[in-house]
């Protein structure tokens, strides 16, 4: 098992504001591990798959996924990276403003582990994640490789 303190954060969230509460609050839930951030699907995917420190060639990493981003549909993000051998061990939270009971089920149907709607009031969100922040602190994640 892969040290929790060494798992990568990767976040893909098109929102600044709320890229910088999920991170904020997720620092005051006592998680340090690097955190990486991008704006868009193209430029995530690029990473996760091709950069010498990202998952597919590096280890252990978890993914904070938005659906509503620029470039491209989280749901076909969530595909890839699910349905690729090097990181289909990946964990991926939805995080993002939809609650259509059809999209959560098409997301764990193709193997979100994870799913929150983004609450619309400030404070709910902040305390959605720092909820998220602790079960980050507990969970167990499988190496990637194998």
């Amino acid at each position: 098992m892969p040290d929790p303190q060494n798992v990568l954060i990767v976040m893909i969230e098109d929102d600044e504001g709320h890229a910088r509460l999920i991170e904020k609050n997720i620092r005051r839930a006592g998680i340090s591990n690097e955190l990486k951030h991008f704006l868009d699907g193209t430029s995530a995917l690029e990473y996760l798959y091709e950069h010498a420190d990202g998952p597919a060639k590096n280890g252990p990493a978890l993914v904070l996924l938005d659906l509503n981003l620029p470039d491209m549909s989280g749901t076909d993000i969530l595909a890839k990276i699910k349905g690729d051998p090097k990181l289909h061990k990946v964990p991926v939270v939805v995080l993002t403003t939809t609650d259509d009971k059809l999209e959560i089920e098409r997301c764990y149907d193709l193997g979100c582990n994870v799913y929150i709607t983004k609450p619309v009031n400030y404070e709910s969100f902040a305390e959605a994640i720092r909820q998220l922040g602790l079960f980050l602190s507990v969970i167990q994640l499988p190496d990637v490789e194998g």
